[in-house]
């Protein structure tokens, strides 16, 4: 039987069939709207026995909590043998948790729709902020509202719904409903006079609906009741608003910059004048701030990644072990390119994250330590380390078993940064972008739909199924233009370069002129471990694979790539000797994105010199690979089939294949 659950009102159940289940007393309530907030999570029985009970216990509540709970089971689990398992309200460690479904508690659900909705075109997100407010049947835990325990809760629901009535105003106001919306905003300020983002959008909408005098007026209350009830003055946002409508200023009809950026303002200074400095509120808000930055590219890419060192050094020197975890985990940012950013500071990260694991308490605290772990495996990318990819492997197994689909999609992320121990694995990693796009279409996750996509778009590429990796690439330029992701773009548009010389459609020149067009979105994206390099090595590629000798040039330049592009050059300026040294010294490739093409290069100059070290290295790690082509599965470069370099490698060694 499918049970869901209600809490935005009375604590309620309902059966498959939509009747209500019988939850008898009020303590056998208490403790399912308990197991409720605690979203999953166990519940000390203990914990139960403080809140049920704050002043004095009886001496039996430990076992009066057990008879509540038994009696929970049998009414939520009618159908469950005498002595089957429970499966919704289980048993776990020392306590209990609810193991609901997504969908079985209206407050999740509502949470989800306020949170999809920031994202949707304005018809579509008046039409879910409507819905989701329709669940709401009274205040949140209604029965409950003198229980400690519950104000916290009751308090943030609230608080989001007063939101999602102000946004759904927005999304009215922009579909060009201003009349009709007036009187909602007006009851809703005269409900909560001190919410100043409602008196703003209640003077636009007067504003919008010709009512300009009226607009005015309702400013004037705004600060009189803020001074009076307050003692404080309108924020920025109020006082830039009436200068606009003082002003007539065009931005008032001309749609959303002018709402997004009053909104932006009025919400920083409240959070300002709320939010004592030095808190750890403070900290982990910086942290999600830095997160959104990081996707902006550019500027604020680099500023993300020197602000988070000192965000994790703040919460280090707090000496509080889960806030250190908090700000190192909650830097969630997707990472699709093998090579990081900042080789020091990603060592400096990696070390934060191994103390931070060593130092959690025991218990409970199983998606901090995936968070952590992820973190390890993402910013040791490339390193070739076994520990990292440990850590990937036992985040996705936790992560697995917590039902948190944002954690899963991260520790995801990180088993992809930690697929790159041998060559030929792209159809592995066809698959972990399959489950990202997956995963965050169900759980509108835009940012790990994007990632899950680009993985797609790289490994179909390596596979040589570039119709697939075409319908990805699209799907992922349509994602980045809706929720403004410009990064998406340097990705898509190397890849169509790549693709271009792949299937070579075009002359050199052509194909030339394509991937110096993809670098130019490369400047001032904030990303060097991406560009540093990569157009010489692009360039390259597309010489070699069409058969052109002109291979001179300067050996400096080439970033990273320098060890395994030296050879060839050197070959192709007839320095034998030269070659054969420079191949001696050449190190392995790192374990990235661009392993076999590397391999594919030592190959190219180790044939023709009959360098039969290097030969047989290279054919040993590019033979798990025969079926894919070199470097297509970094969506940036291409040599070609790795069959064919095999082949040329052991008709060099004088085997047969």
């Amino acid at each position: 039987m499918r049970v869901t659950f209600g809490v935005l009102g009375p604590v309620a159940a309902w059966d498959g069939t939509g009747e209500a289940v019988a939850l008898r007393g009020p303590r056998h309530r208490a403790v399912l709207a308990r197991l409720v907030m605690a979203r999953r999570r166990v519940v000390p029985v203990g914990r139960l026995v403080g809140d049920l009970w704050p002043d004095e216990p009886p001496g039996d509540a430990v076992g009066a909590v057990r008879t509540f709970v038994a009696a929970l089971r049998r009414a939520l689990e009618p159908e469950r043998a005498p002595r089957a398992a429970p499966r919704l309200l289980v048993t776990e460690g020392p306590g209990y948790a609810l193991r609901a479904g997504d969908d079985a508690v209206d407050a999740w659900r509502f949470e989800r729709e306020l949170t999809a909705a920031a994202s949707l075109p304005h018809g579509e997100a008046a039409a879910r902020l409507a819905d989701a407010l329709g669940r709401w049947r009274g205040p949140a835990y209604a029965d409950f509202a003198d229980a400690p325990w519950a104000g916290p809760e009751r308090s943030r629901l609230a608080g989001l719904r007063l939101l999602a009535v102000e946004r759904l105003a927005e999304a009215r106001l922009a579909l060009g409903a201003a009349e009709e919306v007036v009187p909602e905003l007006d009851a809703h300020v005269a409900e909560h006079p001190w919410r100043e983002d409602a008196w703003g959008l209640l003077a636009l909408a007067l504003y919008r609906a010709g009512r300009q005098g009226d607009a005015l007026a309702v400013l004037r209350r705004a600060r009189a009741m803020l001074a009076g009830r307050l003692g404080v003055d309108p924020g920025p946002g109020l006082r830039r608003l009436e200068e606009d409508i003082l002003r007539q200023d065009e931005r008032l009809v001309a749609g959303d910059g002018g709402a997004a950026d009053r909104v932006w303002a009025t919400v920083a200074e409240a959070y300002d004048r709320t939010v004592a400095p030095g808190t750890r509120a403070r900290l982990e808000s910086t942290v999600g701030l830095l997160r959104n930055l990081a996707v902006t590219g550019g500027s604020g890419l680099a500023a993300a990644r020197e602000h988070r060192m000192a965000a994790i050094g703040a919460a280090e020197e707090s000496g509080d072990a889960d806030l250190t975890a908090r700000v190192i985990g909650m830097y969630d940012v997707p990472a699709v390119w093998t090579r990081v950013d900042d080789l020091g500071q990603a060592g400096r990260v990696v070390a934060a994250a191994e103390r931070a694991v060593a130092r959690l308490p025991g218990g409970g605290r199983e998606a901090a330590r995936v968070r952590l772990l992820a973190t390890v495996a993402l910013e040791s990318r490339g390193s070739g380390s076994e520990r990292a990819r440990w850590a990937a492997g036992e985040a996705e197994r936790v992560a697995r078993g917590l039902d948190d689909p944002a954690l899963l999609a991260f520790a995801l992320n990180g088993v992809f940064m930690q697929s790159f121990w041998r060559a030929g694995l792209a159809a592995r990693r066809d698959a972990i972008g399959a489950e990202l796009v997956a995963l965050a279409a169900r759980h509108d996750l835009v940012t790990y739909e994007v990632l899950g996509r680009l993985v797609r778009v790289q490994a179909l590429g390596a596979l040589g199924d570039f119709a697939g990796a075409d319908r990805h690439a699209e799907a992922a330029d349509r994602l980045a233009e809706r929720n403004e992701l410009p990064l998406v773009g340097v990705f898509t548009r190397w890849y169509r370069a790549m693709r271009a010389a792949a299937t070579g459609a075009a002359p050199v020149e052509a194909l030339e002129a394509g991937y110096r067009r993809a670098a130019d979105a490369l400047e001032g994206a904030g990303m060097p471990g991406l560009r540093d390099g990569l157009l010489p090595l692009a360039l390259l590629c597309v010489r070699l694979t069409h058969g052109r000798e002109d291979l001179t040039g300067d050996l400096e330049g080439w970033g990273p790539y320098g060890p395994w592009v030296r050879p060839v050059l050197l070959l192709g300026q007839g320095r034998q000797a030269a070659a054969g040294a420079a191949l001696d010294r050449v190190p392995d490739p790192p374990h990235d994105l661009l392993l076999e093409a590397l391999w594919c290069l030592v190959a190219r100059a180790a044939v023709p010199l009959g360098h039969r070290a290097a030969m047989r290295r290279a054919a040993g790690a590019l033979a798990p690979a025969a079926g894919e082509l070199a470097g297509a599965g970094s969506g940036m470069v291409t040599l070609g089939p790795v069959s064919a370099c095999l082949r040329d490698l052991d008709t060099a060694l004088g085997t047969a294949r």
